[in-house]
């Protein structure tokens, strides 16, 4: 590793050269199945022709040249997202931590025409909203936020999933202007909700001139078997947060609104001098193309309940397993202990998986697996964690 990086990593003993499809290849020539995706990334996989295409056509014509002028690309781009998210207008920018950036600060926007002077966002324990500093004050992680204080202050924080904890705070305060959530906590374990819990807080929310912003940065772009996550639960936030899959490993974020949410920012309020440039544009463009003409977001829903019964079947009884649940290709095994050690034992083993929340086996394989694939997803990591728990009982 080199000297000149700063130390805010702690990388695995493997360097990728190359990938295909869900196949990664390491500069020794070892191949990878790939069950993390870049964190939920590459939801197409590696080097897919699709979006290669799209990146070597855009960077011969043009690369940049800034929202002082109209780009064709971002136009369309936009038109697409608000077509499969039924929403109304979008925000382009370079990462999930800047969509969410926008979102809370346009919650404090519509919260001071409203004659607000100090407009809350309630937010929950356990979340991940990136490492800004207001997406950190955002963020239910306490380690995270640790030495970067002092924190922005105009969140209030209710445990997650926890519709009582909210309407007590509706009870008491009158200076809400918004609730921002995950449909499901990513970085916090693939936690999900109870079914009623987006449609009972879209209803607190309409009763309370509120906003419910929803951050898909993890969820969105076909990963849980729906366009996004909020889908299953038959409503519509009012402003929805965007990136990871959205570019296939080209960075992008969105910020997507509807309603008077949509009209709230104007000229001069919010920005970017990369966000949404003709080659990040044309990217992602190519990622929204190649879901619907492939049928990949129908693929994920059936192989995610594909890998779930595998799970299921495999661990069934196993002592030390508290629960595997997920949605799509967001999965999670829960286990009743630390298991960081999984991922340097699935590595040896060419296998990248994931561990969050200490306890939680993190898999979030591209869209583009194959049925074999899932299936030997399924095997490798079961069997790590069989005998990683049969070796802590002995």
């Amino acid at each position: 590793m080199s000297e000149h990086l700063m130390n805010t990593y702690s990388p695995l003993p493997v360097r990728f050269v190359r990938g295909q499809g869900a196949t990664l290849t390491d500069s020794e020539g070892r191949d990878y199945l790939d069950a993390v995706s870049g964190i939920a990334v590459c939801g197409l996989g590696h080097a897919h022709p699709a979006v290669g295409a799209a990146l070597c056509d855009q960077a011969q014509k043009l690369l940049h040249t800034s929202n002082l002028y109209h780009i064709e690309n971002q136009e369309r781009l936009a038109d697409a997202l608000c077509r499969v998210a039924d929403m109304d207008r979008a925000f382009f920018c370079n990462s999930g931590a800047e969509a969410n950036e926008a979102a809370i600060k346009l919650a404090r926007l519509y919260g001071h025409r409203k004659d607000i002077d100090t407009p809350q966002v309630i937010v929950t324990e356990g979340s991940f909203h990136g490492r800004t500093l207001a997406t950190l004050s955002a963020t239910g992680n306490r380690r995270i936020q640790a030495g970067f204080e002092p924190l922005v202050p105009g969140f209030l924080r209710a445990p997650y999933d926890d519709l009582d904890a909210i309407h007590t705070i509706a009870a008491s305060r009158s200076d809400v202007v918004a609730v921002l959530v995950e449909p499901i906590i990513g970085e916090g374990g693939v936690r999900m909700p109870a079914d009623d819990y987006l449609p009972q807080l879209r209803e607190l929310c309409d009763r309370r001139g509120w906003l419910l912003m929803l951050d898909e940065v993890q969820t969105g772009m076909g990963r849980t078997g729906r366009w996004f996550a909020h889908q299953h639960s038959g409503i519509r936030p009012d402003v929805m947060t965007l990136a990871k899959a959205l570019g296939n490993g080209v960075p992008i974020g969105a910020c997507i609104a509807r309603g008077t949410a949509a009209t709230v920012f104007q000229p001069g309020n919010h920005g970017s001098t990369f966000g949404g440039n003709p080659l990040t544009s044309r990217a992602a463009l190519a990622v929204v193309e190649t879901l619907e003409r492939d049928g990949l977001i129908e693929r994920a829903a059936r192989l995610g309940e594909r890998m779930r019964a595998g799970f299921a079947a495999r661990l069934d009884g196993l002592e030390g397993v508290v629960s595997v649940r997920g949605r799509g290709l967001m999965l999670g095994i829960e286990l009743d202990r630390p298991c960081a050690g999984l991922v340097g034992q699935a590595l040896q083993q060419g296998l990248l998986i994931n561990v969050t929340a200490g306890n939680v086996v993190r898999l979030l394989p591209p869209l583009v697996i194959s049925d074999n694939e899932a299936d030997r997803i399924v095997e490798l990591t079961t069997g790590l964690v069989a005998a990683f728990l049969q070796e802590a009982a002995a």
